[in-house]
Protein backbone atom coordinates (compact mmCIF):
# COMPACT_ATOMS: atom_id res chain seq x y z
CA UNK A 1 0.00 0.00 0.00
CA UNK A 2 1.59 3.24 -1.12
CA UNK A 3 0.14 6.66 -0.05
CA UNK A 4 0.75 10.15 -1.21
CA UNK A 5 -0.77 13.61 0.04
CA UNK A 6 -0.11 16.86 -2.04
CA UNK A 7 1.96 19.40 -0.18
CA UNK A 8 -0.52 21.53 -0.09
CA UNK A 9 -2.96 19.06 1.78
CA UNK A 10 -0.11 18.29 4.52
CA UNK A 11 0.54 22.35 5.15
CA UNK A 12 -2.76 22.89 5.35
CA UNK A 13 -4.42 20.11 7.54
CA UNK A 14 -5.11 21.70 10.36
CA UNK A 15 -7.65 21.32 13.67
CA UNK A 16 -10.73 22.94 12.68
CA UNK A 17 -9.44 26.30 15.01
CA UNK A 18 -10.50 24.05 18.16
CA UNK A 19 -6.79 24.20 19.52
CA UNK A 20 -5.76 21.97 22.62
CA UNK A 21 -9.07 20.34 23.17
CA UNK A 22 -9.51 19.92 19.31
CA UNK A 23 -5.63 17.84 19.14
CA UNK A 24 -6.46 16.17 21.83
CA UNK A 25 -9.40 14.75 20.44
CA UNK A 26 -7.64 13.89 17.02
CA UNK A 27 -5.33 11.57 18.94
CA UNK A 28 -7.59 10.50 21.22
CA UNK A 29 -9.49 9.21 18.19
CA UNK A 30 -6.03 8.26 16.40
CA UNK A 31 -5.30 5.68 19.64
CA UNK A 32 -8.77 4.46 20.19
CA UNK A 33 -8.82 3.05 16.00
CA UNK A 34 -5.16 1.88 16.42
CA UNK A 35 -6.13 -0.40 19.53
CA UNK A 36 -9.26 -2.02 17.79
CA UNK A 37 -7.01 -2.05 14.56
CA UNK A 38 -3.91 -3.97 16.22
CA UNK A 39 -1.66 -0.90 14.73
CA UNK A 40 -0.13 2.20 15.99
CA UNK A 41 -1.59 5.45 16.46
CA UNK A 42 0.91 7.08 14.32
CA UNK A 43 -0.44 4.69 11.72
CA UNK A 44 -3.77 6.24 11.81
CA UNK A 45 -4.46 9.73 9.53
CA UNK A 46 -7.32 11.40 11.13
CA UNK A 47 -9.01 13.87 8.66
CA UNK A 48 -12.10 16.04 9.78
CA UNK A 49 -14.38 19.06 8.04
CA UNK A 50 -17.40 20.02 9.92
CA UNK A 51 -18.38 23.83 11.73
CA UNK A 52 -15.61 25.68 12.85
CA UNK A 53 -14.34 26.41 16.38
CA UNK A 54 -16.96 23.45 17.16
CA UNK A 55 -15.24 20.68 18.76
CA UNK A 56 -15.76 17.36 17.72
CA UNK A 57 -18.14 14.95 20.00
CA UNK A 58 -15.37 12.54 20.46
CA UNK A 59 -17.08 9.86 22.88
CA UNK A 60 -19.63 9.14 20.15
CA UNK A 61 -16.71 9.30 17.46
CA UNK A 62 -14.61 6.45 19.89
CA UNK A 63 -17.73 4.67 20.40
CA UNK A 64 -19.13 4.25 16.83
CA UNK A 65 -15.56 2.22 16.01
CA UNK A 66 -16.74 -0.96 16.44
CA UNK A 67 -19.76 -0.74 14.15
CA UNK A 68 -17.76 1.16 11.57
CA UNK A 69 -14.59 -1.43 11.10
CA UNK A 70 -17.46 -4.20 11.42
CA UNK A 71 -19.11 -2.85 8.10
CA UNK A 72 -15.48 -2.39 6.53
CA UNK A 73 -15.98 -3.86 2.60
CA UNK A 74 -14.42 -3.99 -0.58
CA UNK A 75 -17.23 -2.41 -2.17
CA UNK A 76 -18.17 0.44 0.46
CA UNK A 77 -17.31 3.08 -1.53
CA UNK A 78 -21.08 4.20 -1.92
CA UNK A 79 -21.36 4.37 2.53
CA UNK A 80 -18.28 5.91 2.52
CA UNK A 81 -19.16 8.88 0.04
CA UNK A 82 -22.50 9.44 2.00
CA UNK A 83 -20.74 9.01 5.34
CA UNK A 84 -18.45 12.06 4.87
CA UNK A 85 -21.07 14.76 3.72
CA UNK A 86 -21.73 17.54 6.15
CA UNK A 87 -23.63 20.46 3.83
CA UNK A 88 -23.71 18.55 0.82
CA UNK A 89 -26.47 17.20 -1.04
CA UNK A 90 -25.32 14.76 -2.70
CA UNK A 91 -22.82 11.71 -2.75
CA UNK A 92 -19.72 12.20 -4.74
CA UNK A 93 -18.09 8.75 -6.02
CA UNK A 94 -16.27 8.58 -9.50
CA UNK A 95 -14.69 5.04 -10.87
CA UNK A 96 -12.81 4.30 -13.97
CA UNK A 97 -10.80 1.46 -15.02
CA UNK A 98 -7.48 1.78 -17.42
CA UNK A 99 -5.25 -0.69 -18.71
CA UNK A 100 -1.61 -0.47 -17.50
CA UNK A 101 1.21 -2.73 -18.63
CA UNK A 102 -1.79 -5.13 -20.00
CA UNK A 103 -3.40 -5.10 -16.70
CA UNK A 104 -6.80 -3.74 -15.98
CA UNK A 105 -6.60 -0.89 -12.83
CA UNK A 106 -9.90 0.10 -11.39
CA UNK A 107 -9.42 3.78 -9.47
CA UNK A 108 -12.53 5.02 -7.46
CA UNK A 109 -12.92 8.18 -5.72
CA UNK A 110 -15.47 10.41 -3.40
CA UNK A 111 -14.75 13.51 -2.06
CA UNK A 112 -17.62 16.23 0.00
CA UNK A 113 -17.55 19.63 0.26
CA UNK A 114 -20.40 22.22 -0.80
CA UNK A 115 -18.73 25.67 1.06
CA UNK A 116 -15.81 27.63 1.99
CA UNK A 117 -14.46 26.12 -1.42
CA UNK A 118 -11.81 28.16 -2.85
CA UNK A 119 -8.49 26.12 -2.95
CA UNK A 120 -5.63 25.78 -2.23
CA UNK A 121 -7.06 23.93 -0.29
CA UNK A 122 -10.68 24.37 1.54
CA UNK A 123 -13.18 22.64 3.11
CA UNK A 124 -13.27 19.35 1.47
CA UNK A 125 -12.20 15.88 1.11
CA UNK A 126 -11.04 13.52 -1.74
CA UNK A 127 -10.14 9.93 -1.38
CA UNK A 128 -8.56 8.34 -4.56
CA UNK A 129 -7.60 4.59 -4.73
CA UNK A 130 -6.01 2.74 -7.42
CA UNK A 131 -4.65 -1.15 -7.44
CA UNK A 132 -2.04 0.26 -9.56
CA UNK A 133 1.51 -0.75 -8.18
CA UNK A 134 3.32 3.22 -8.55
CA UNK A 135 6.43 3.71 -6.81
CA UNK A 136 6.41 6.35 -3.97
CA UNK A 137 7.96 9.32 -5.80
CA UNK A 138 5.88 8.92 -8.85
CA UNK A 139 3.03 8.51 -6.86
CA UNK A 140 3.50 11.93 -4.73
CA UNK A 141 4.40 13.69 -7.87
CA UNK A 142 1.32 12.49 -9.32
CA UNK A 143 -1.34 13.32 -6.52
CA UNK A 144 0.52 16.78 -6.29
CA UNK A 145 0.12 17.04 -9.93
CA UNK A 146 -3.90 16.00 -10.14
CA UNK A 147 -4.20 18.42 -7.08
CA UNK A 148 -3.14 21.49 -9.11
CA UNK A 149 -5.70 20.22 -12.14
CA UNK A 150 -8.47 19.69 -10.32
CA UNK A 151 -9.38 20.66 -6.44
CA UNK A 152 -6.72 23.66 -6.45
CA UNK A 153 -8.56 24.62 -9.66
CA UNK A 154 -11.94 24.91 -8.51
CA UNK A 155 -14.14 27.75 -6.37
CA UNK A 156 -17.41 28.15 -5.06
CA UNK A 157 -17.33 31.03 -2.55
CA UNK A 158 -13.82 32.34 -2.27
CA UNK A 159 -13.13 31.23 1.06
CA UNK A 160 -10.73 29.15 2.23
CA UNK A 161 -10.84 26.70 5.31
CA UNK A 162 -8.86 25.27 8.04
CA UNK A 163 -8.41 21.89 7.03
CA UNK A 164 -8.87 19.97 3.91
CA UNK A 165 -7.57 16.47 2.59
CA UNK A 166 -6.58 15.19 -0.92
CA UNK A 167 -4.91 11.73 -1.05
CA UNK A 168 -4.31 9.10 -2.90
CA UNK A 169 -3.92 5.48 -2.33
CA UNK A 170 -2.25 2.53 -4.31
CA UNK A 171 -2.32 -0.65 -3.33
CA UNK A 172 -0.59 -2.90 -6.07
CA UNK A 173 -2.89 -5.49 -6.24
CA UNK A 174 -3.40 -5.16 -9.79
CA UNK A 175 -0.46 -6.73 -10.57
CA UNK A 176 1.06 -4.35 -12.97
CA UNK A 177 4.92 -4.06 -13.32
CA UNK A 178 5.81 -1.43 -10.73
CA UNK A 179 5.43 2.13 -12.21
CA UNK A 180 8.76 3.51 -11.10
CA UNK A 181 9.17 6.61 -13.64
CA UNK A 182 7.16 9.29 -15.21
CA UNK A 183 8.40 8.84 -18.77
CA UNK A 184 6.78 5.68 -19.67
CA UNK A 185 3.20 4.80 -21.25
CA UNK A 186 1.79 3.27 -18.18
CA UNK A 187 2.62 6.37 -16.18
CA UNK A 188 0.77 8.44 -18.83
CA UNK A 189 -2.17 6.24 -18.78
CA UNK A 190 -2.79 6.20 -15.00
CA UNK A 191 -1.96 9.67 -14.80
CA UNK A 192 -4.86 10.45 -17.44
CA UNK A 193 -7.22 8.76 -15.74
CA UNK A 194 -6.00 10.16 -11.96
CA UNK A 195 -6.09 13.42 -13.11
CA UNK A 196 -9.90 12.66 -14.97
CA UNK A 197 -11.29 11.14 -11.88
CA UNK A 198 -9.78 13.97 -9.57
CA UNK A 199 -11.56 16.75 -11.94
CA UNK A 200 -14.62 14.87 -11.88
CA UNK A 201 -14.64 14.90 -8.44
CA UNK A 202 -13.71 18.49 -8.14
CA UNK A 203 -16.21 19.55 -10.42
CA UNK A 204 -19.17 17.68 -8.05
CA UNK A 205 -18.33 20.16 -5.46
CA UNK A 206 -18.66 23.24 -7.39
CA UNK A 207 -21.91 21.51 -9.01
CA UNK A 208 -23.05 21.20 -5.26
CA UNK A 209 -22.23 24.40 -4.39
CA UNK A 210 -23.61 25.46 -1.80
CA UNK A 211 -26.41 27.90 -3.45
CA UNK A 212 -25.17 27.49 -6.85
CA UNK A 213 -27.35 27.07 -9.45
CA UNK A 214 -24.68 27.67 -12.26
CA UNK A 215 -21.58 25.73 -13.06
CA UNK A 216 -19.26 28.03 -14.94
CA UNK A 217 -15.71 26.87 -16.52
CA UNK A 218 -13.17 29.72 -17.12
CA UNK A 219 -10.15 29.45 -19.76
CA UNK A 220 -7.87 32.26 -19.57
CA UNK A 221 -5.33 32.55 -22.63
CA UNK A 222 -2.32 34.30 -23.54
CA UNK A 223 -0.93 34.59 -19.78
CA UNK A 224 2.40 34.55 -19.59
CA UNK A 225 2.24 31.62 -17.37
CA UNK A 226 0.08 29.04 -15.47
CA UNK A 227 0.19 31.09 -12.10
CA UNK A 228 -0.47 34.07 -14.04
CA UNK A 229 -3.59 33.05 -15.52
CA UNK A 230 -5.03 31.29 -12.32
CA UNK A 231 -4.52 34.42 -11.18
CA UNK A 232 -6.68 35.91 -13.82
CA UNK A 233 -8.88 33.07 -13.78
CA UNK A 234 -9.89 33.14 -9.97
CA UNK A 235 -9.84 37.17 -10.20
CA UNK A 236 -12.69 36.58 -12.41
CA UNK A 237 -14.52 33.85 -10.28
CA UNK A 238 -14.47 35.68 -7.21
CA UNK A 239 -16.27 38.47 -8.59
CA UNK A 240 -19.75 39.09 -7.03
CA UNK A 241 -20.67 41.07 -10.26
CA UNK A 242 -19.64 37.90 -12.51
CA UNK A 243 -21.46 35.33 -11.12
CA UNK A 244 -24.47 37.85 -10.56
Amino acid sequence: LVLALPTAALAARRLRGTGEAGLVAARVTCTALAAQMGITAAQVLPFSTGVILEPLPVDRLVAGLPRAIANLCADGWFDAAHAIMTTDTLAKAVSRQVQVGGKTVTLTGISKGAGMIRPNMATMLGFLACDAAVAQPVLEQLVTEAADLSFNSITVDGDTSTNDSFILIATGAADNAEIAATNGADYRALRDAVVEVSIALAQAIVRDGEGATKFMTITVEGGADRDECRKVAYAVAHSPLVKT
